[in-house]
C-alpha cells in the first residue's frame, strides 16, 4: 500500500500538512517512501442523499449492479453516502475502495402515495411499526415520505402531507426511543410544521419552508438537504402532473422562487448537507453536478464543499482528518471554492488510504 504526504490547504483542518500511512490518516512522517500529493485537501466528499440500492421495478438489483453505481462515485472523489431510501441496503455490495455507505431503509409511504416499487406502503396506524422495522435493517437513519400528490382529489390534486400530526410524531419518538434517526422528504409548506413539532432529524428538498421554519430547523439543529440538481427539475415535474393545475402552480412557483428560497437558506444559517437525489442515473449526474448547480444557483462554494465534506461528515457522524482515521480524502489542483467546476477533476481520491478502482 502506498503512503502518502498531502499538503497544501487542508480544509476543516488547522494543519497544512498529514500523512497517509497503512490506509490511515497520521500526523507524523513515516519511514520509507512516500508519494507527495500537494493541493487543496478535503475530507473525501458525502453525498448524502443518494440511492445506490433503489430500482422502479419489482426485480431487485444485483450485487454488482449496486457495485457499479458505487464505484462511479467513488471515483467522482465521494467517499461516503447516506443512502436516503432504497429497497436493498447498498453495503451488500461492499469492498474495499468503494463509498462508506449509511443505509436509510426502505422509504415509508402511505399506499399510492409515492412512486410505485419504491416505498414500503403503508397505513396511517402502521407507520410507528414499519418505521421501527426498517430502523431494525438501516445504519441508524429511516427515510418517511412527508408529502406527495394526493391524486384522488381528482381536479384539485395538490402537495399534501401523508400523516396525521399524532402518528408522525409518535414514529419520530418511537424511533428516537430505539437510538435511530428520521429524515422527511418534504416539498410541501404545510408538512414542515408538523416535522417541526416531531422534533425529526433531517428534512429533505425543503422546498416549502417559510423563514420562520427555516429558523426553528436551525435552532432545533435539524440537517436540511436541498438536493439543488433534483429540483431544478419542477418544471418536468409540473408537465407530468398537467392535469392537476393547483400542483402544477404550485410546483412551478416554488421553481421561480428557487434561488431566493435557497439564498434564504444560507441567510439563516441552516445545517445544511448536500445530496444529489440519484439512483440509476450517477455515471450521468451525481454529486459533482449537485454542487456545481448549488453554487449556480448562488449558494457560496465555501458553504457547498464544507456541506459535502467536513461539515457535513461531522454532523452524519463520519470522521474529519482524525489521526489514525481511516484516509478517505479528495485532492484538487486547484481550489473549487474559487471554481467550482474543479470538483470535476480530482487530482487524488483515496477511500481507506487506496486509490477506487
Amino acid at each position: 500500500m502506498t503512503n502518502y504526504q498531502l499538503s497544501g490547504v487542508l480544509r476543516g483542518c488547522d494543519r497544512d500538512t498529514v500523512w497517509v500511512v497503512d490506509g490511515r490518516l497520521s500526523d507524523r512522517q513515516p519511514a520509507g517512501p512516500l508519494e507527495q500529493i500537494r493541493g487543496y485537501c478535503y475530507p473525501g466528499l458525502l453525498d448524502c442523499h443518494t440511492h445506490p440500492g433503489l430500482r422502479r421495478v419489482p426485480q431487485p438489483l444485483s450485487v454488482e449492479q449496486i457495485r457499479q453505481r458505487l464505484s462511479i462515485l467513488a471515483r467522482a472523489g465521494i467517499t461516503a453516502v447516506r443512502d436516503a431510501g432504497g429497497q436493498q441496503n447498498p453495503n451488500i455490495a461492499h469492498r474495499t475502495g468503494l463509498p462508506k455507505v449509511i443505509h436509510c431503509g426502505q422509504h415509508i409511504a402511505q399506499y399510492k402515495r409515492y412512486p410505485r416499487y419504491l416505498a414500503a406502503e403503508i397505513e396511517p396506524k402502521d407507520l410507528v411499526g414499519e418505521a421501527l422495522r426498517q430502523l431494525a435493517v438501516s445504519d441508524g437513519w429511516i427515510k418517511i415520505v412527508g408529502d406527495w400528490i394526493d391524486r384522488s382529489l381528482g381536479a384539485d390534486a395538490d402537495l399534501t402531507p401523508l400523516w396525521p400530526r399524532e402518528v408522525l410524531v409518535d414514529a419520530v419518538q418511537a424511533v428516537h426511543e430505539a437510538g435511530g434517526k428520521v429524515t422527511v422528504h418534504s416539498f410541501a409548506r404545510e408538512t414542515v410544521d408538523d416535522l417541526l413539532l416531531a422534533g425529526v432529524d433531517g428534512i429533505e428538498h425543503g422546498t416549502g419552508m417559510t423563514r420562520d421554519q427555516l429558523v426553528e430547523a436551525r435552532d432545533q439543529g435539524i440537517l436540511i438537504t436541498p438536493t439543488v440538481h433534483q429540483i431544478r427539475r419542477f418544471p418536468e415535474f409540473a408537465r407530468d402532473g398537467a392535469k392537476f393545475p393547483r400542483y402544477v402552480r404550485r410546483m412551478l412557483a416554488m421553481d421561480a422562487e428557487r434561488e431566493e428560497h435557497l439564498a434564504m437558506m444560507v441567510d439563516v444559517g441552516i445545517r445544511m448537507l448536500m445530496g444529489s437525489d440519484t439512483a440509476e442515473n450517477v455515471a450521468e449526474v451525481n454529486l459533482i453536478d449537485e454542487l456545481i448547480d448549488a453554487v449556480d444557483d448562488g449558494i457560496p462554494a465555501d458553504r457547498v464543499m464544507a456541506a459535502a465534506s467536513y461539515s457535513g461528515r461531522q454532523y452524519l457522524g463520519l470522521p474529519n482528518w482524525q489521526v489514525g482515521a481511516p484516509a478517505d480524502v479528495v485532492v484538487f489542483a486547484d481550489d473549487p471554492e474559487q471554481d467550482i467546476a474543479v470538483v470535476r477533476q480530482p487530482r487524488l481520491v483515496l477511500i481507506d488510504g487506496c486509490v477506487p478502482r
